[in-house]
């Protein structure tokens, strides 16, 4: 594990910070004493943050973090009370969009063309939840509560839940869990497949698998993700038409051909295995 990221650059605002070192852009949500609770310029800055890396070709992985006590309690109706437009313009969708705001704030993690890894701690509920669920890795800390909480208010979880959440668990825990919208344990998200690793140091494993997938060819973890999200449950015809389409686009690109000879140096150095000669 290496020091902890230096910013070579840090686009800071209120509600989100961020700092870039080695291709790893670590981006907290940094509204500590709401528990970073989701209120519309927390909406705005992280879909700008992420519109911001997306447009930086040298980041090649994202950690998605939080400052303070948890990583977000979803979001904020004080907030909602003070601003009686904030939910007209959440849900408000123009006809050339794919999602609207409320969406949009986990969509445009999910459709980076760079791993997302999210890491979670404290209270992880609602809007927070469906936040950590649109990356494609959880790293969480023991003491984590989870909670799809929009029952409490009447609501049906609504920002991109459907994208995510039917991809990893049975629609029998999905209905259960939302249905109720009871907390559940770090433990438990992880036998449900909502989280990839449970750890008393989430934020050190993360950056561990970040250094890694930072050290691969860039296009083809970009076209590994595209692969998944996109063929993830498609019928045979569709699901390799899509394998066909994306290897025919990385081969022969520089990075591809990097990595080709790299991993064939890899191979001449290692020794051969013993058996039997060929003749």
């Amino acid at each position: 594990m290496t020091a902890t990221p230096q910013p070579t650059h840090s686009p800071s605002t209120q509600r989100v910070s961020w700092e870039v070192n080695q291709h790893i852009a670590v981006v907290y949500l940094n509204r500590p004493d709401k528990l970073n609770g989701l209120d519309r310029p927390m909406f705005q800055q992280l879909i700008q943050c992420a519109q911001d890396i997306r447009r930086d070709r040298s980041i090649r992985v994202v950690v998605l973090a939080a400052r303070g006590d948890s990583f977000c309690a979803g979001l904020d109706f004080s907030a909602v009370s003070k601003d009686p437009w904030m939910i007209p313009r959440l849900l408000l969708k123009w006809p050339w969009s794919k999602t609207n705001l409320a969406q949009q704030i986990a969509m445009c993690w999910r459709d980076l063309p760079v791993p997302v890894i999210a890491v979670v701690h404290g209270n992880c509920f609602g809007g927070g939840l469906q936040l950590a669920l649109a990356a494609d890795f959880r790293f969480a800390a023991v003491q984590t509560r989870f909670s799809i909480m929009e029952m409490k208010w009447g609501l049906i979880p609504d920002m991109s839940i459907l994208t995510s959440l039917t991809n990893l668990t049975r629609q029998d825990i999905a209905k259960e869990l939302t249905m109720t919208g009871r907390v559940f344990s770090a433990g438990e998200a992880h036998n449900y497949g909502l989280v990839t690793q449970v750890s008393p140091a989430p934020l050190q494993e993360a950056m561990v698998l970040a250094e890694r997938l930072a050290q691969q060819s860039p296009d083809a973890v970009a076209a590994t993700k595209r692969l998944f999200n996109q063929g993830w449950k498609r019928g045979e015809w569709s699901a390799l038409r899509l394998e066909r389409w994306l290897q025919y686009r990385l081969l022969g690109r520089r990075n591809q051909q990097i990595a080709m000879k790299n991993g064939l140096d890899k191979s001449a150095k290692e020794p051969r295995p013993f058996g039997p000669r060929c003749r």
